[in-house]
């Protein structure tokens, strides 16, 4: 069992490169690496693979072979940008279902793993006692070792490789005061069913849960771009709680199988380790919904919150009850958030299809006017700007008309207002999305672009930051907005540094190198104008500096022409 380290680190720093690498790696090293050895894939599950061999001497030389190739490959890079593999490997009896097997010899595989450290691989003692004096390794042994869901201690060995330790990347974040209301992290859930086919259950419950615990005005919760970082690994909960700035923190685990589902909770003080609160809960897998709705209702009641009526009702209200979907519309708006021309299509031809099967989800009609309006917004990503236009509004009255108070919606609307210049209208909306986001760093920060569009850009920075301290792993998209607020506001040292804090996160943003190029040629730095142009280029040839202004107005005139004129001034084209 292999699985990569720091995955979700890695994916919320850049998605689409991180991605592309991987498959890259699998294709190239890991794949006919497997084959040479004469093992087979026997599944893929995102940040992990999952094989089997006939021998086990073959197996630990192929994984020999796989660390010190991705070593390689990858040295060149910084620690925290590296891609490396943790390896579990066990000789053990499995159950075989056609092409996959599961039992307790996948599980301790997969448990081995676990305990493996960064670009290394740990052995169980059965596997060791049949490649121990015929391959030229030094092993550690690491001694009786207690693994979740496996009864007695496992024997497990640690397989030292010389070339190219990688150090275990290490934690961007530094430790936060805490808020003066109840704060709270939700902890990826993990899937623990026996052939980890829940994944996707158990991250959509994960997102739900934060979603709707955002929601409740006398909590304060960290987003799930913050937590993704801790998917995974083995936490030292107060560590992750100083870390996070939170007081309490919610773990729990999905395990699937046939059409039943199990959910397990426990809501813990974090600077303690007490645990206040533990459920456990056994569903159809259809029923998953009504699940959702009564854990988070007990989380808000085990942290001795009052809600508003309004909060009442709508933690009684779900957006779908059809399961597939609410996995297109996840899957979707995931695509849609990579920013990419194929990425934000495909993404709302999924989303489509889950309007398509449930009319009446709100999330979904709100993601797809996200999709429209990037499709409007940037140039070549549309046949018909103006239609996608007007489809953005269509769809985020949809979304409106059945959720009214959905922050997130409120701030997209604003946004696409403001792209058909209703200045009025949109400062409305965002400021009505500011009054009910609570803890929705993407809606807070949504609110900015339409405040520094209006005119507000110290108010826009304000509000930058409070989304930041509940988003801690933000995305590009943040620093960029922050550095438009910057420019407005004539503080141009300021806005380079948050143009590269947003490029640094994403290496192919072409809208921060658009503006780093304006902002460098408006302060008589040719140089660095032409370096970031060409930067611009290479991320996206298809650029025009008529159609970015155009569908990013400002309410002061003064402001458009000293924008159109910076990017004259960096020739950028037309």
């Amino acid at each position: 069992a292999a699985d990569v380290v720091g995955y979700s680190r890695l994916m919320a720093a850049n998605e689409a490169e991180t991605l592309s690498r991987l498959q890259s790696l699998l294709r190239e090293i890991i794949e006919p690496r497997i084959h040479e050895f004469g093992g087979r894939v026997v599944k893929l599950m995102g940040d992990g693979l999952l094989a089997d061999f006939s021998s086990t001497v073959n197996a630990v030389k192929c994984a020999v072979e796989v660390q010190e190739a991705i070593s390689d490959r990858e040295r060149s890079r910084t620690d925290d940008d590296r891609i490396c593999l943790r390896i579990g490997i066990n000789l053990g009896d499995v159950i075989i279902d056609g092409d996959d097997i599961f039992g307790d010899g996948v599980n301790i595989a997969a448990r081995l793993e676990g305990l493996s450290e960064p670009n290394g691989i740990c052995l169980s003692g059965t596997a060791f006692d049949t490649v121990d004096g015929k391959l030229d390794h030094h092993f550690e042994e690491l001694g009786p070792q207690k693994v979740k869901n496996i009864a007695k201690p496992l024997r497990a060995y640690h397989l030292a490789l010389a070339r190219h330790q990688i150090s275990k990347p290490e934690s961007p974040l530094k430790d936060l005061p805490l808020p003066d209301k109840p704060s709270i992290a939700v902890l990826p859930f993990d899937d623990i069913s026996p052939g980890g086919e829940q994944g996707f259950l158990a991250d959509g419950i994960t997102e739900e849960v934060i979603t709707t615990l955002s929601r409740v005005s006398k909590l304060f919760v960290i987003t799930r771009n913050s937590v993704l970082p801790y998917k995974g690994i083995a936490l030292d909960l107060r560590e992750a709680g100083q870390e996070l700035g939170v007081h309490y923190v919610l773990e729990g685990s999905v395990r699937g199988g046939g059409n039943r589902v199990r959910i397990s909770a426990q809501l813990i003080e974090a600077a303690t380790g007490h645990h206040l609160w533990a459920r456990r809960f056994d569903r159809e897998v259809d029923d998953v919904f009504a699940l959702q709705d009564e854990l988070t209702k007990e989380i808000v009641s085990a942290l001795q919150v009052e809600l508003t009526e309004g909060e009442q009702a709508r933690l009684a209200a779900s957006n779908t009850r059809n399961f597939e979907a609410w996995q297109l519309a996840f899957e979707g708006r995931d695509l849609v958030h990579l920013h990419r021309k194929e990425s934000v299509r495909k993404g709302r031809k999924l989303i489509e299809q889950a309007t398509e099967l449930d009319p009446n989800y709100a999330f979904a009609w709100g993601s797809l006017a996200e999709a429209h309006w990037k499709e409007a917004a940037n140039e070549g990503w549309s046949a018909d700007p103006g239609r996608s236009l007007e489809m953005a509004l269509e769809t985020s009255d949809r979304a409106l008309a059945l959720d009214p108070e959905n922050a997130d919606v409120l701030s997209m609307r604003s946004v696409i207002l403001v792209t058909k210049r209703d200045f009025d209208g949109a400062l409305r909306l965002a400021q009505e999305a500011l009054r009910v986001a609570h803890s929705e760093a993407n809606a807070i920060a949504l609110a900015t672009i339409t405040l520094r569009s209006c005119g507000l850009a110290e108010e826009g920075l304000r509000q930058l930051a409070l989304a930041k301290r509940h988003c801690r792993v933000f995305p590009a998209w943040y620093p960029y907005n922050e550095a438009l607020c910057y420019w407005v506001l004539r503080q141009s040292d300021e806005a380079i540094a948050a143009l590269h804090r947003a490029t640094n996160i994403d290496r192919e943003f072409s809208l921060a190198y658009a503006l780093l190029a304006a902002i460098h040629a408006e302060n008589g730095d040719t140089v660095e104008a032409r370096k970031a142009s060409e930067e611009l280029l290479r991320a996206d040839p298809m650029f025009s500096a008529e159609h970015y202004t155009e569908s990013r107005p400002f309410r002061d005139p003064d402001l458009s022409s000293r924008l159109r004129n910076a990017m004259r001034e960096a020739n950028l084209p037309d």
